[in-house]
């Protein structure tokens, strides 16, 4: 009996403090229910939430992210803490198997960062070598992930893809410009690939032309042959162009593949509507019709970039011909420079278009050198626009800004020196006065003898206008009044 009595009471104490702790914690969930049931339900998932960020972002570190950058990706990708640390390692693992390269790691995971679900990347593990091409570029990669993981596609739908082109007859480096430049590919069936190919050789490209043709536009697998190809090519028959022409000029810039339908016939229209001088009007079509249509397009799209529109940039161009004569690059150089360095807006373009059609070094820095230097120094009272800064002459804008500020001679460059110096040494005007001559009688008598009313006529209808006539009305007046009645 005393047994019992002494084993029961250890059983029932832990029965009892079990039971206790249970109640307790029930207690203490319920409480927080009441208060904050949303913080209850979420409160083991965050701590999980925080070991996992815990974790990742050492090992983020230990494969080579930058430390400042790992807090703000995972902050904004919040799904990457649903995955388990491990996996994300072996995902880590394929990617640097794939192309080991810090540059191609850090660029895959930032730009797409759903690859890194290694369900998604074991598929991808061994498909790569399958394709056979040794020189894969890392936006090639990672533009066949994006798409694949965006349009739900698998490793055979790229694999089929890159077959076809090589079964093409395309080589690697153009395969791999494709795939950078318009991954979209990957989505299209082989007929489609090959109508294009086939298209281009019934208008008289070879097989290596037209290889070379989407090598350096690869862009162009995206237009369609009936709906954009054929259109152009009938636009440019159209336009009086031969094939001959037209050929030579794809193979010259397989960019005019991009022209839209109707583009190349408004930029020609243009330019046969120029009213500027016949010199200039030779220089852009000196190039061919073709060519100067093409070359007034480039600038067009040059214009639209920076935010002008569509006809805002023909009418800048139509005002200005003189920028069609300038590379592409040095009016990008002029607008940069007008935008950044000199604060100004790119519709100030339309305004003032001369800006385009002056030369860079020669013009627009001295000048807005010297403008700068006068409003910082407080010499101007008013504001130099764009217009004031171009327009005036080199004469004009030297005498209102550059001579009476001497300072200034030196920021205006050569320039103000070419306006100071004269062109003849000091007293050389003394050696061009005319010669005097003494009057003698025998001047006079040939005067007279000439009819004094066809005299008195000339210097009437020419009054004013001319020394000799002055001369003549004062030998006349020298005259007596019968000497020639």
């Amino acid at each position: 009996m005393a047994i019992r009595t002494l084993g029961r009471p250890k059983f029932l104490i832990q029965l009892n403090s079990i039971h206790n702790f249970n109640q307790e914690f029930l207690n203490r969930v319920f409480k927080q229910f009441s208060t904050d049931p949303k913080k209850a339900l979420t409160s083991i998932p965050r701590k999980s939430h925080e070991r996992n960020l815990i974790s990742l972002s050492g090992l983020f570190r230990r494969y080579g992210f930058q430390p400042s950058q790992i807090s703000n990706f995972l902050k904004s990708n919040q799904c990457l803490l649903n995955l388990k640390p491990s996996h994300v390692q072996k995902s880590l693992k394929i990617l640097l198997s794939l192309k080991p390269s810090q540059e191609f790691l850090s660029s895959v995971v930032y730009s797409c960062p759903s690859i890194l679900d290694f369900d998604f990347l074991e598929k991808w593990e061994t498909k790569f070598s399958d394709m056979g091409i040794s020189n894969f570029t890392s936006s090639a990669i990672r533009n066949i992930f994006e798409v694949s993981r965006r349009f739900e596609l698998g490793p055979d739908d790229a694999l089929r893809c890159v077959m076809c082109l090589k079964g093409l007859g395309f080589s690697e480096s153009t395969v791999v410009n494709v795939l950078e430049a318009f991954p979209l590919v990957i989505m299209m069936d082989e007929d489609r690939i090959r109508d294009k190919m086939v298209f281009l050789m019934d208008i008289g490209f070879e097989k290596d032309d037209v290889d070379r043709i989407i090598r350096l536009f690869p862009f162009s697998m995206a237009f369609e042959v009936g709906k954009k190809m054929k259109p152009l090519f009938d636009e440019f028959e159209d336009l009086g162009f031969s094939l001959d022409v037209v050929r030579w000029e794809v193979l010259r810039d397989p960019r005019v593949l991009g022209m839209e339908v109707g583009e190349l016939t408004q930029c020609l229209k243009m330019l046969r509507s120029l009213k500027c001088r016949t010199v200039i009007k030779e220089n852009i079509f000196r190039i061919g019709a073709f060519r100067a249509g093409y070359e007034v397009k480039m600038r067009v799209d040059c214009l639209r970039k920076y935010g002008l529109t569509y006809r805002d940039a023909f009418t800048v161009l139509w005002k200005e011909p003189r920028a069609l004569l300038y590379e592409i690059v040095h009016i990008e150089k002029k607008i940069d420079f007008l935008l950044q360095t000199m604060k100004f807006d790119v519709f100030c373009l339309v305004q003032v278009p001369e800006y385009l059609g002056v030369n860079f070094e020669k013009k627009v820095v001295p000048r807005y050198n010297v403008i700068e230097y006068l409003c910082s120094s407080g010499r101007l009272g008013d504001e130099v626009g764009l217009r004031g800064l171009i327009k005036p002459s080199r004469l004009r804008f030297y005498n209102l800004y550059v001579k009476p500020y001497p300072e200034c001679k030196k920021l205006y460059g050569r320039y103000a020196a070419a306006e100071v110096k004269s062109r003849h040494p000091a007293g050389m005007w003394k050696l061009f006065q005319p010669q005097k001559h003494s009057e003698s009688r025998e001047d006079v008598e040939n005067i007279s003898s000439v009819d004094g009313s066809m005299w008195e006529a000339l210097c009437l209808y020419h009054e004013d206008t001319s020394c000799h006539c002055r001369a003549i009305k004062y030998y006349l007046a020298k005259l007596p009044e019968n000497s020639y009645s």
